[in-house]
């Protein structure tokens, strides 16, 4: 499978920002355990790196991408550490034509009809769509995906329980990204047993929905 089937079929990639690298493992298994082995581990913590090697050090069975990416040594960093697909909340053509070039999936952010227009040039098929809702939500991703027959979104900021539906309804999203289940706090306080219950509601919001799709 692509890394974008791979997110398919996950339906939700929980969007984590880890402070400490010591979390990591305890929340990995807080995350298989809920039935949702895959996590975009964000660049804005120097534990990024190391939390990602960690993750899949203890549960290689994780699919576990980097996010928030903002220059080529960070791709370099990420996929050193084990990352299988990067994210970036823009289209930087440098780190695009970099990845593409190393062959790492690559997605990033677009919320224009240019930003599109660069990423159909390039031959990407995914895009992340960022910030989500401030940007206009379902209904600009549905009028952005009507000239450009074919590509799928991953719509991440301002998802949660209550509006994640609605997307994964529509079939211009492939996933959608979110942090609801795996909010700083809850980390930070050692909460993984809230975790783990949050992610498996949305696993159990997902085969709901891609279910009730495929009938």
């Amino acid at each position: 499978m692509t890394a974008a089937e791979k997110i398919k079929e996950m339906g939700i990639v929980p969007v984590v920002v880890l402070e400490d690298a010591m979390d990591a493992k305890p929340l990995a298994k807080a995350l298989c355990e809920g039935g949702l082995p895959c996590a975009e581990v964000t660049f804005r913590t120097a534990a990024a790196k190391e939390s990602i090697r960690i993750m899949l050090e203890e549960y290689p069975e994780m699919f576990v991408g980097a996010g928030t990416v903002l220059t080529t040594r960070q791709v370099d960093e990420a996929i050193e550490a084990g990352a299988k697909f990067i994210v970036s909340p823009g289209l930087d053509p440098e780190i695009v034509d970099y990845c593409i070039e190393k062959q790492i999936p690559i997605f990033p952010g677009c919320v224009t009809a240019s930003e599109l227009a660069q990423a159909v040039k390039r031959g990407l098929e995914v895009v992340k769509f960022f910030p989500a809702e401030t940007s206009g939500g379902l209904a600009a991703i549905k009028a952005l995906a009507a000239p450009y027959v074919g590509m799928k979104f991953m719509p991440t900021g301002g998802i949660n329980l209550k509006n994640v539906r609605s997307y994964l309804e529509s079939d211009v999203i492939l996933a959608c990204g979110g942090s609801w289940m795996v909010k700083k706090d809850l980390i930070q306080s050692g909460q993984f047993d809230a975790i783990r219950q949050m992610t498996a509601d949305a696993v159990a919001l997902v085969r709901e929905v891609r279910g009730s799709q495929e009938k």
